[in-house]
């Protein structure tokens, strides 16, 4: 990576943080959920950068992937909530995300996924085996008493793309597998129940899987829309502040036969089981940097 390309790393990463930060006092119970994600990505933009996926928030055994659409009138009451924030300049990408026990009753729970990233930002280095990562994400979230979440992972950030490679387990894979100079996400997502996650629900998030052309104007005008986001994952509900939603149900239609529209449904505990999330973005190089360190 060129120096212009890590300096807007580390930009995306310290507007990532804040906007986590400001999000997450946002969190309080009896407030909307789509107000508090309205303005945490309003406040992304206006720190001059752009969402690099919706801002989402999931609730007790939603792990992911959850974006309410612009008519939802849910309210927080006393779930444990994980807000999940990406923020890029010019493609480079910062990704960060924290939980809040709304309940009271799950500290353990939330400490138990923040303890796991701080071990493994504790071994990140240059040659360090993934299965390394994974297994002390794996062994200090099973100290607190609960599962890491197997099938949920971190990842490479890339330009314009938030999973690259390499995968970054949640537990020991026993891979002999090294992580290498590049830009990483790290998420351990600990649980009460299983530690597996299944697709559950309607989509409200998606990603264009490329290009094909369209007949109807107002698709062409959607489907315009869409690629500005340079193939970032974005919701419906961006969408439907420029076009009405029967338009956009019909576009999403068109663009499903067409096969290049990528759905992401919310991702739920296999058991039911609350689930908590912490993750960091960081620069791997001869010096580690945690680029969404506030």
């Amino acid at each position: 990576m060129d120096a212009e390309t890590i300096e807007n790393y580390k930009k995306a990463g310290k507007i990532a943080a804040e906007a986590l930060a400001y999000g997450k006092e946002l969190i309080r119970k009896d407030s909307s959920v789509l107000d508090v994600l309205n303005k945490v990505e309003e406040k992304i933009i206006s720190l001059d950068a752009l969402p690099a996926f919706p801002a989402q928030i999931s609730m007790n055994e939603i792990a992911a992937h959850f974006c309410p659409e612009d008519d939802d009138s849910l309210v927080f009451s006393d779930q444990v909530v994980s807000l999940d924030i990406g923020v890029h300049i010019d493609g480079c990408i910062g990704d960060n995300a924290c939980s809040v026990d709304l309940s009271g009753n799950n500290p353990e729970l939330i400490k138990a996924s923040e303890e796991a990233l701080k071990a493994a930002i504790e071994v990140v280095k240059v040659g360090v085996k993934l299965s390394e990562i994974g297994k002390a994400i794996e062994d200090t979230i099973t100290s607190f008493g609960f599962q890491p979440v197997r099938n949920l992972s971190g990842h490479g950030l890339d330009l314009y793309n938030i999973h690259s490679s390499p995968t970054i387990p949640n537990f020991n894979t026993k891979d002999n597998a090294v992580l290498e100079k590049q830009v990483i996400a790290i998420e351990p997502f600990a649980t009460t129940g299983a530690g597996l996650i299944q697709e559950h629900g309607e989509p409200s998030v998606f990603a264009l899987m490329g290009r094909k052309s369209v007949r109807v104007g107002f698709v062409r005008d959607i489907l315009k829309k869409i690629e500005s986001y340079n193939g970032l994952p974005f919701t419906t509900r961006w969408l439907t502040k420029d076009f009405s939603a029967a338009q956009v149900r019909f576009a999403f239609n068109q663009l499903k036969q067409l096969q290049i529209l990528h759905e992401y449904p919310p991702l739920v505990e296999k058991n039911n089981g609350l689930v908590s999330q912490a993750e960091h973005s960081l620069l791997v190089d001869d010096e580690v940097i945690v680029l969404t360190k506030v």
